[in-house]
């Protein structure tokens, strides 16, 4: 049986990889000037620096048994290599692409290719700041999107795609074996 999902929009959802310690595996994407975080427009993006951020991420990855690998960029060529290498190794995606959200059918392109559950994160509420904001190339890719709640929308996204990966008895302890396991992920 195959190990995937065809979408609406012709989107394939493949099975994601599950390692024999049965922890899962969550990359997680910075895009553009989020290094910045902390001293760039406080107004919109708070006063949290990205070492707090992941700091924050890594401690409820801790709590959730989740490895997460958190990373940043300001270039939309290594941000889509990030995505593509993530394919073999991790099972989903938490993004920020930041200004890329509005350009870059590449990192959408590279989330639609990957097939691996993804979710949008902004900091920001993206459908309330300027008109040309509003349009999110990565949104129609991604199983959901999370905008407008600072830095916990990280965390909501963290729990919520743990929750998406685990919700049809994908670990171990949960179903008894690694065999039933990914029975349930080919089911879903």
């Amino acid at each position: 049986m195959p190990r995937y999902w065809i979408l609406a929009r012709g989107i394939v959802l493949t099975s994601p990889v599950f390692k024999p310690d049965d922890m899962l595996r969550i990359r997680i994407l910075h895009g553009p000037n989020l290094n910045l975080l902390g001293t760039r427009e406080q107004s919109i993006y708070g006063t949290l620096s990205l070492d707090a951020l992941d700091s924050a991420i890594t401690k409820l990855a801790k709590e959730l048994a989740v490895t997460v690998d958190l990373r940043q960029s300001n270039s939309e060529g290594e941000l889509v290599t990030w995505i593509q290498e993530a394919r073999a190794a991790y099972d989903g995606i938490i993004i920020n692409p930041a200004a890329y959200t509005h350009t870059s059918i590449a990192i959408r392109d590279a989330i639609a290719a990957v097939g691996l559950p993804t979710i949008e994160v902004h900091l920001s509420n993206i459908h309330q700041r300027e008109e040309f904001r509003h349009r999110s190339y990565i949104a129609g890719v991604a199983i959901g999107q999370i905008a407008g709640f600072g830095p916990i929308g990280y965390l909501l996204a963290l729990r919520g795609l743990h929750n998406h990966l685990t919700a049809s008895g994908c670990l171990k302890n949960i179903t008894g074996s690694s065999t039933a396991r990914q029975t349930a992920r080919r089911t879903r």
